[in-house]
């Protein structure tokens, strides 16, 4: 009976729908969710907190955000006449956009294999969501991409920069040209930028259209839940009407703040971070059957030999480290796996399985 009355109201789109799984990295090391694996010093710690004790819990923070996002215009480089908006981790951001936009015959358009919410929430709001394949080497395939566009007329145009899950930075070119062509909003979503070196902020002055997508997560402060929307004033006044009160909650907005007040802690993370990157690569170029992908973010794609990734992967776990299998996603993913670049030790420790489960 429940079954049916579930089937009867729950729409047959939400039904046909997986949920998104975490893994439960429990007792594990964990180099699956392009976390940063460095944490604050125990001064920085104790500062915090102490921080924290002023805090009002009993009362709504402030639903505009208003000092914190002072901090992150001055952060972020935001031009003055530039507006923000900020979500619940980008995740909610994503959402905004598309409740926003939807409506009958409206679709979406991104590059693919790509960050899988942009499909997951599409799917959700009822939008038509159309992927457009990557070359073999995860290049965009920029002629499709501008097809699609014309044939589609997207509201809605996602492009991370660098990509997730490949890792890779498309062409400036190859951006403005889809900038360009789309009649609609074009988002471009930059969590991974701190690793990249490279941002389309400066562009946001050139293009009413265009969006800028930030978060917090990959700089060491994924358990606060931020992400920051950019763009012209007009956009982000009509995303303001679907953004849910009280969004951004008290602790985060105090927290993040708190961070921000030292932003050479933050860099000096993210160079290490891009250190060690260039490091895991050579270490696993240096692996027989491994081809590895290059990478501009804080996680590293590589391919196994032919139908060796689950086991490879299983053989990794099995020895206390968990990374990503892509490969159960098909197509370009296929025989994938993807880790993210952890501390000398963690990296350490994810070679050394890596060679094992290799001789299984």
């Amino acid at each position: 009976m429940t079954k049916d009355r579930v089937a009867q109201w729950i729409r047959p789109e939400i039904q046909r729908l997986s949920a998104y799984r975490v893994a439960d990295a429990a007792d594990l090391i964990k180099l699956d969710a392009m976390e940063n694996p460095y944490t604050w010093s125990p001064e920085l710690i104790e500062a915090w907190l102490e921080r924290l004790r002023q805090v009002s819990v009993n009362r709504y923070p402030d639903p505009q955000a208003r000092s914190l996002k002072l901090r992150l215009r001055q952060y972020l480089a935001l031009p003055e006449d530039m507006e923000m908006i900020l979500g619940n981790g980008s995740d909610e951001l994503i959402q905004m956009v598309l409740l926003a936009v939807a409506g009958p015959g409206r679709s979406v358009v991104a590059p693919e294999p790509t960050f899988v919410m942009y499909r997951q929430i599409a799917a959700l709001l009822g939008l038509q969501y159309q992927g457009v394949a990557l070359r073999e080497d995860f290049s965009l395939d920029l002629p499709a991409m501008l097809q699609v566009i014309r044939e589609r007329v997207p509201a809605v145009v996602f492009i991370a920069y660098p990509n997730n899950p490949t890792g890779n930075l498309f062409s400036a070119e190859e951006l403005q040209a889809i900038i360009e062509a789309s009649p609609g909003l074009v988002i471009v979503d930059e969590a991974y930028s701190v690793f990249a070196g490279e941002t389309f902020m400066p562009r946001l002055e050139d293009y009413d259209h265009l969006l800028v997508m930030r978060t917090l997560s990959k700089i060491g402060l994924a358990g606060l839940r931020l992400g920051m929307l950019m763009g012209n004033p007009a956009w982000i006044k009509e995303l303001e009407k679907v953004r849910l009160p009280y969004n951004i909650n008290q602790l985060t907005q105090v927290s993040a703040e708190f961070a921000l007040e030292q932003p050479g802690g933050l860099d000096e993370q993210a160079r290490l971070i891009c250190k060690a990157r260039a490091q895991l690569q050579r270490a696993l170029q240096q692996l027989p059957g491994i081809q590895v992908y290059p990478s501009d973010a804080n996680f590293i794609l590589f391919r196994t030999p032919p139908h060796q990734a689950e086991a490879i992967f299983t053989a990794i776990k099995e020895r206390g480290v968990l990374i990503k299998n892509l490969s159960g996603q098909g197509g370009l993913l296929t025989d994938c796996l993807r880790v993210t670049v952890g501390t000398a030790d963690e990296n350490h420790a994810f070679l050394k399985a890596l060679k094992a489960g290799q001789k299984n």
